[in-house]
């Protein structure tokens, strides 16, 4: 079966990013590149993660760096899915007010002190889906 690999708007991938469940944050740590997997939500027209005292995110964070943030879901069987990038400036969240409402909705998934919170800015937002290609009478291709 033929598969199409097609561009998502900005609205489209946002809405896909804000049901996904765990992204990929890349920055760079030492000079060198650095992906950790983490979970969000978006809330105020950012991506929001928390991490814990000590975490190699937290430096690019403070300088306020521009990172990338990926979350995608595929189907191997089918070989279908999606797959979205935001890329920002990464800030610390220091207002208290901000800070307890994004814990209040955002629960890590690994246990320790996640204190810190880290807001990504959605200045260029891409995705792609892959899709089956379907014939004009609807059935896939094959």
């Amino acid at each position: 079966m033929a598969r199409i690999t097609e561009s998502l708007s900005r609205y489209e991938a946002l809405g896909l990013l804000k049901g996904a469940k765990i992204g990929r944050l890349v920055f760079s740590h030492q000079a060198l590149p650095a992906v950790r997997p983490v979970n969000h939500v978006l809330l105020d027209d950012r991506v929001i993660i928390r991490a814990h005292t000590g975490a190699a995110l937290l430096g690019p964070a403070r300088d306020g760096a521009v990172v990338a943030y990926e979350a995608d879901e595929f189907d191997t069987e089918r070989r279908t899915g999606w797959s979205v990038v935001v890329t920002g400036e990464a800030r610390l969240v220091r207002d208290p007010d901000l800070q307890q409402r994004y814990h209040e909705a955002l629960e890590p998934w690994i246990g320790g002190d996640m204190t810190h919170t880290v807001s990504i800015s959605l200045d260029l937002v891409t995705g792609c889906r892959i899709t089956s290609r379907t014939t004009t009478d609807g059935r896939p291709e094959r």
